[in-house]
């Protein structure tokens, strides 16, 4: 089956299906491999699961007109910038020298319980120790493979917008009939 050639749905379907496996992997990384996600890594999954999400309300959906369909596309990207602006920090925290990595604090859910929530995002994004540790799968850091899943898939969003799958117009099945 070509892949350019899918309906809409069937592309948000299989966005869907990324994301799930996506997360998928993260929980395996943390509970299999012990990885535990720092504050990015959270607010990465966070990103992922809001693609996710709009991506299944998408296929479920399925909206005919393109204006609709451009709405589910921008709310994907919201999510995936989200992601790319989260992942890229994360991979600058990576590239920091060892003197200049900022020293380890809080865990998340201390952060959320302490501090207003802009406060909260404000010292999350600032970056710890903990976001500084890299831990290569396949030759790249994780932040580096979501960034690289962000871009792909919002991306993707907006490539289904161009649907090749076409419905026979009402004049062509009243011929058929006729």
């Amino acid at each position: 089956m070509n892949p350019f050639s899918w309906s809409y749905r069937s592309r948000y379907l299989a966005g869907f299906l990324v994301c799930a496996g996506l997360m998928g992997f993260a929980l395996y990384a943390q509970y299999q491999m012990h990885l535990d996600p720092c504050p990015l890594c959270i607010f990465q999954r966070i990103a992922v699961c809001i693609m996710g999400l709009f991506f299944l309300v998408g296929a479920l959906h399925g909206p005919a007109r393109p204006g609709a369909r451009a709405v589910y596309a921008a709310l994907i990207t919201l999510g995936g910038a989200w992601g790319i602006a989260t992942a890229g920090r994360h991979l600058w925290l990576q590239s920091l020298p060892a003197d200049q990595v900022p020293a380890c604090g809080p865990g998340l859910g201390y952060l959320f319980d302490s501090f207003p929530f802009l406060k909260m995002l404000k010292l999350a994004f600032t970056g710890s120790g903990e976001c500084a540790k890299i831990e290569p799968i396949l030759g790249l850091p994780m932040p580096a493979w979501t960034l690289i899943w962000f871009v792909i898939l919002t991306a993707w969003a907006w490539l289904a917008l161009r649907s090749t799958t076409r419905r026979p117009s009402s004049r062509a099945v009243q011929g058929a009939t006729s």
